[in-house]
């Protein structure tokens, strides 16, 4: 069973992978802004250049994560007898309605394109811009949805579902530029397809938000993981009966309270000895769980 000194060791790597993926993203984006909006203008795309505004969000979301993982993963304190989890919680739910906001943008943008009929015939640069751009976005999605389930952080899986959302959009920049320049009767080929990539955009961000809501509104687990907290304690030799479980969720963390009823004629010590040990199994042997009060209740005999 994990002991104090190696949870604190844990959540000190947790914050050092998350910063560190992070950063990374971060240097990225700053990469794709510069070659996405240079060579936007350069070779005449409008949709590269709107998709060189999307990973300018990127950048908003990297900072919205650091701040999240910095303060989100500071161990308790006295105003804070919790956590701080709750302050990563409001950060995926910015970066669920950052993609909501981008995804309106972008869908904007594709609709006026197809109302006015915009024409323009992109250059080859454009394309090479597109498809480095999927690369290196497919490459930061998975390294860090790795690291943020890992760590189970929603902030950090938050921004790698905003990383894939610049790779989608990325994709339409790239079919339709590519269409484009390939036979310019295809000129509205990428507003359709970016119409595409703004729904799956705005679903990530909708279930981003919704989930990060359920958080914050104090959501109990699912019946498989309050049962399987109950059953847990009736495993530990001594606990007679469990009762009163309840269970939110803090951030990715789920906070337990409950009771368990012992043997009335044991000393105040072995009472807290079991309750100390169905503690310390919780919090081992259950995923997500991170503080956990336990109450321990005298068996009553009836004459």
């Amino acid at each position: 069973m994990p002991d104090d000194t190696s949870m604190s060791q844990t959540r000190a790597r947790n914050l050092r992978d998350g910063l560190k993926v992070t950063w990374v993203g971060m240097a990225v984006n700053v990469i794709l802004v510069v070659l996405k909006l240079s060579a936007g203008i350069f070779a005449r795309s409008q949709a590269l250049i709107a998709d060189g505004v999307h990973s300018i969000s990127d950048l908003v979301s990297d900072i919205i994560v650091i701040v999240g993982l910095r303060w989100g993963r500071q161990e308790e304190d006295e105003d804070h007898p919790f956590g701080h989890a709750r302050i990563e919680t409001v950060s995926s739910m910015l970066i669920g309605i950052i993609l909501i906001l981008v995804a309106l943008g972008l869908a904007w943008n594709a609709i006026g394109s197809l109302y006015e009929h915009h024409k323009s015939t992109p250059g080859i640069a454009a394309i090479v811009a597109a498809a480095v751009s999927i690369l290196l976005k497919e490459a930061m999605y998975w390294y860090t949805v790795k690291v943020g389930w890992r760590i189970k952080s929603p902030a950090l899986i938050g921004n790698a579902w905003h990383h894939r959302s610049d790779a989608l959009s990325s994709v339409a920049v790239l079919i339709g530029v590519a269409g484009a320049y390939l036979n310019p009767s295809w000129h509205l080929a990428d507003s359709f397809a970016a119409l595409i990539v703004t729904y799956f955009i705005a679903k990530m961000g909708v279930g981003l938000a919704w989930t990060a809501i359920k958080e914050i509104v104090d959501t109990a687990p699912d019946r498989k993981t309050l049962e399987e907290i109950r059953r847990t304690g009736y495993g530990i030799e001594g606990v007679r009966q469990v009762h009163d479980v309840r269970a939110r969720y803090s951030g990715a963390q789920v906070l337990v309270e409950m009771h368990i009823v012992v043997d009335p004629e044991l000393t105040v010590r072995e009472g807290h000895a079991i309750a100390r040990k169905v503690k310390r199994t919780l919090l081992s042997d259950i995923a997500d769980v991170s503080q956990v009060i336990i109450h321990v209740d005298p068996e009553f005999k009836y004459d």
